[in-house]
């Protein structure tokens, strides 16, 4: 008795102490203000200078002046952070907000996008499970139905979104294996087909969801780089004669390296006459399905099992946006529910699915406002001419580049990539590009890259920035000419 009569006593007191401390993480109107108004400055400060902001600076730094601002019991005002962002997060390394990054497909970020995630933080909305938040779960559902109208997939579709197409993949690769029926021990006779373009998150997904030990056949590919539907064709056949289980087929619609189409429709002729399952990676050209020039290019798509596309590309996102579509929604339900009894109230109280039920996660950020805001605010029109403006900007590179003298073009861009290498009047034609894309990125006014395709070293042009119009294209080539120049010189 006497025991509890003490903790009562203090107890409270304690609590009232905790209390106010506590309390500094609930700012009011005047606080809110006087922390909003510097971030909204800094924000704008950001935006105006955007146009003169070098798309890659290369610092001795390299944000090495974080370590210098350790953690610790008492805050530093929010000042000195804003000053700490500018300095050290801001101004090293990558501008992905500039025009001038034509480097690899980059992550959008449009304003209004930035407001929806900013209601998204404040509300705190939890869009995993129907029960808790039914608005923010149906926006999500809402939006995962548009896409798929927008790839042609029927009623029966479901999707979620995800942090980006890594996990989008890897949930289409595990909903493949559990529809397949693909167990341990069946995982050494079944194969897998893939093209040598495919990304790297695929192989990766493989690995993870278990199946690292399948055989995988890389199909070849035809001279833009598709595969190729007929020795997909062949090799399946020659798998069944050999005893083994074809299952899976993962194409693209806009490969990272090149930009290229694989050709859907015909693949599709392959899986669905052998009975193998089609995952389709269009994380980077899937809404292109938005323009004219994209829709005549990708085509098939309602006909894959599975389909990625990634809104912080093609929609021009903040990264963290991406999304999986399943034509037969009920397999990918199948593979990514679960319950649990703390859960109860939530799964007794509707016969709604829920978004944690279509996913890996149960914690998830509330993705859809940032998606569905600029949506909505803007209609689709200005969607659909950025999305044709960056097709027909790739293509005016690639034609301008004809007038640089040594310079050699890869196959005519489908999408929005491409691929091109300079020959010098001497030397090693591999060696002087990489000093030539290493060149362009320390001057940094624009932002480009570089890969090896066959032992070739080429350059690449990523096209996708919504930022990115005529003038950053022309000063790309002007660039190059300089720095060929130079180092012919």
């Amino acid at each position: 008795m006497t025991t509890a009569t003490a903790a009562g006593e203090g107890g409270v007191r304690r609590i009232a102490e905790l209390e106010a401390v506590a309390r500094q993480l609930e700012p009011g109107p005047e606080g809110r203000e006087l922390l909003r108004g510097p971030v909204v400055a800094h924000s704008e400060s950001f935006y105006e200078g955007l146009d003169d902001a070098l798309a890659y600076r290369v610092t001795e730094d390299k944000g090495s002046g974080l370590l210098d601002v350790p953690i610790t019991e008492e805050g530093i005002g929010i000042d000195e952070t804003l000053r700490i962002v500018r300095e050290h997060v801001d101004r090293p390394g990558l501008n992905p907000a500039s025009g001038g990054h034509m480097a690899y497909i980059p992550g959008g970020g449009v304003f209004t996008s930035s407001l929806g995630d900013y209601l998204a933080d404040v509300g705190n909305h939890y869009s995993g499970v129907f029960f808790a938040t039914p608005g923010a779960a149906r926006l999500e559902g809402l939006l995962v139905r548009w896409m798929s109208d927008l790839v042609g997939y029927p009623e029966t579709a479901l999707g979620t979104l995800t942090s980006g197409g890594s996990i989008a993949n890897l949930t289409g690769i595990v909903t493949a294996r559990d529809a397949m029926g693909i167990h341990s021990r069946d995982v050494e006779r079944s194969t897998i087909y893939l093209s040598g373009q495919v990304h790297h998150c695929v192989t990766k997904s493989l690995r993870l969801a278990g199946l690292g030990d399948a055989p995988v056949r890389y199909v070849p590919l035809d001279e833009r780089y598709r595969m190729r539907a007929d020795e997909l064709a062949r090799l399946v056949e020659e798998d069944r004669r050999a005893g083994l289980k074809p299952w899976l087929v993962v194409a693209s619609s806009g490969t990272t390296d090149t930009g290229a189409v694989d050709p859907v429709d015909e693949i599709a002729d392959v899986t669905e006459s052998n009975g193998v399952w089609l995952h389709v990676d269009a994380a980077y050209g899937g809404f292109f399905l938005l323009s004219e020039t994209g829709r005549a290019l990708i085509q098939g798509l309602e006909r894959s099992d599975s389909v990625v596309l990634d809104p912080h590309k093609g929609l021009f996102l903040p990264y963290g946006t991406g999304a999986l579509l399943v034509r037969e929604g009920e397999l990918l339900a199948r593979s990514q529910h679960y319950e649990a009894a703390y859960l109860q109230d939530a799964l007794s109280s509707t016969e709604e699915l829920s978004p944690a039920d279509l996913s890996p996660e149960l914690t998830r950020h509330f993705r859809g406002l940032r998606m569905w805001m600029p949506l909505v605010l803007h209609g689709l029109k200005p969607f659909r001419a950025a999305l044709e403006e960056k097709i027909q900007l790739c293509r005016y590179f690639y034609e301008e580049l004809e007038r640089i003298p040594g310079m050699k073009r890869g196959p005519y861009p489908e999408l929005s990539v491409a691929l091109y290498r300079y020959v010098p009047r001497q030397g090693d034609p591999n060696e002087f590009n990489a000093r030539l894309i290493r060149e362009v990125r320390e001057d940094g006014r624009v932002f480009l890259s570089s890969t090896r395709i066959d032992g070739v070293f080429y350059l690449r042009l990523a096209v996708l920035c919504f930022r990115t119009h005529r003038k950053h294209v022309d000063l790309a080539l002007d660039v190059l000419r300089e720095k060929i120049a130079k180092l012919e010189g």
